[in-house]
């Protein structure tokens, strides 16, 4: 058989392509991608000009290579050499010069990618340069949460050879501060690594007004009000018009119960960045609070409190509709479906973020499925009134959490007064005294469960996993 000249000519090319760092070889899958809301954010992050010069040429990097994924010309696209991104945009350019057919300008920019890594060389072939790695790391940031850990990992390498960049510090520290989440409202905080690191990366970037802002966040989170307050106050002066500092700002106003100035502060942010569902969940929960407010107070009025929440679901339905794959505007939109007594279409979201929560098990954190259990158990506990099913899906949310065991104490004690044979609510209670660490109280509850239910096999495993660990 015979190959011909264009097709030998193909697969050598290819073959050196392989070798190039760059958006083709990091094994970015398109699945894990949304590709119209991330080519959304990156137009609006160049027209903004958002971030560092070095953030401003990734995204048209970034861009380009989602163009590609999504079949759109790539030549639409502007293309801005920055001299810290030439070994990866040569990569690029190497690569989609390829895919258009154009051979000879692929080999072109593969040989200028070749030239710097020579006049630049590593300790060994498995070494990437600090600017590849940083880059690396800010294309992780940008396309999921599954990908965060791996953008941590990466911009530590970059670190680790120049300690004091400060992209590199800026984008470890934001990086940190998504992956740590605001769990303290449900576990204790100790230490936090990423004020820590937000603290290093001001002191190299002082006037950053998104690292100010997202310090802010964390040390109200930490009940550091006078720091964080002060905080809040620079990031109001030095980046008044940054649609992202001001998100945050906003954020750290609504916990301390400043809602009206958290709304329009959002809304002038959305006037610069309309397409944003971080803005649109925030504003969704400023309205959810004032929905809130509302209740408690002592003559509420019952069509205020609907307006409130409708104006909070139209809110959160955009936030959704923009970002399929926002599990926190979706949750809270199903619990207000459910206040609405809109039950099907608040099932409709649960279930949708279960199965994507299935689909996605080894990349999904552990207290994001958590989270969703503990919504649909206060779905069905407030909304359904299906106390079985909360009591299932509360058990699903981390035994450590004193929040969760009280709620399941309540539950058990609310059914017992009303059935003294309730078995269920005898288990658990056990399952919380085995949580607290009470093994001989456990065990006693789980021997009244199996006098309400004696061939239980669950209780019967439960209660001879106790004895066990107490002999």
């Amino acid at each position: 058989f015979s190959i011909s000249a264009d097709r030998i000519c193909r697969i050598c090319t290819q073959n050196k392509l392989q070798q190039l760092q760059s958006h083709f070889t990091w094994d970015l899958k398109k699945e894990d991608m949304e590709l119209e809301n991330l080519s959304t954010r990156l137009e609006e992050h160049i027209t903004l000009e958002l971030g560092r010069p070095g953030a401003v040429a990734l995204s048209y990097s970034l861009l380009a290579y989602v163009r590609y994924v999504r079949c759109l010309p790539p030549d639409s696209v502007s293309y801005r050499l920055h001299e810290r991104r030439l070994i990866v945009t040569y990569g690029d350019l190497a690569w989609l010069n390829y895919h258009t057919g154009n051979f000879t300008k692929s080999q072109t920019y593969y040989q200028r990618a070749q030239d710097i890594l020579k006049k630049y060389p590593n300790s060994s072939s498995d070494v990437l340069h600090p600017e590849v790695y940083g880059e690396k790391a800010w294309t992780y940031l940008k396309l999921s949460k599954s990908h965060y850990p791996k953008a941590i990992k990466c911009f530590e390498r970059a670190l680790e050879v120049q300690k004091d960049d400060s992209e590199w510090n800026a984008g470890y520290a934001i990086a940190l501060f998504r992956t740590e989440r605001d769990l303290s409202f449900y576990y204790p905080s100790t230490d936090s690594a990423a004020i820590t690191q937000l603290r290093r990366a001001l002191e190299l970037s002082p006037d950053d007004g998104v690292l100010l802002s997202m310090l802010a966040v964390k040390l109200g989170v930490e009940k550091k009000y006078e720091e964080a307050k002060s905080l809040v106050e620079k990031t109001l002066k030095v980046a008044p018009d940054n649609p992202h500092a001001m998100r945050y700002i906003s954020k750290y106003l609504r916990y301390q119960g400043n809602i009206e100035q958290s709304i329009v502060l959002l809304e002038r942010a959305l006037e610069r960045s309309n397409t944003s569902a971080f803005i649109y969940h925030q504003l969704g929960l400023c309205y959810k609070r004032k929905k809130l407010n509302e209740q408690k107070s002592q003559h509420f009025d019952k069509q205020k409190v609907q307006q409130l929440r409708r104006q909070c679901i139209l809110y959160l339905e955009k936030a959704v509709k923009i970002r399929p794959s926002f599990w926190f505007a979706r949750l809270d939109l199903a619990l207000m479906y459910g206040e609405e007594k809109d039950l099907s279409r608040a099932e409709e979201m649960f279930q949708h973020c279960f199965k994507k929560s299935s689909d996605k098990l080894d990349s999904l954190p552990v207290h994001d499925r958590q989270l969703i259990h503990q919504r649909y158990a206060e779905f069905h506990l407030y909304h359904t009134k299906k106390q079985d099913e909360a009591i299932t899906h509360y058990t699903e949310v981390s035994s450590e959490l004193k929040l969760f065991q009280l709620k399941l104490k309540q539950i058990a004690d609310s059914r017992l007064s009303e059935d003294k044979d309730d078995s269920l609510a005898y288990s658990v209670l056990a399952q919380v005294a085995k949580a607290e660490g009470d093994k001989e109280k456990a065990a006693e509850l789980y021997e009244k469960a199996l006098d309400c239910d004696e061939n239980n096999n669950k209780y019967l495993y439960a209660l001879w996993e106790l004895r066990m660990e107490l002999h």
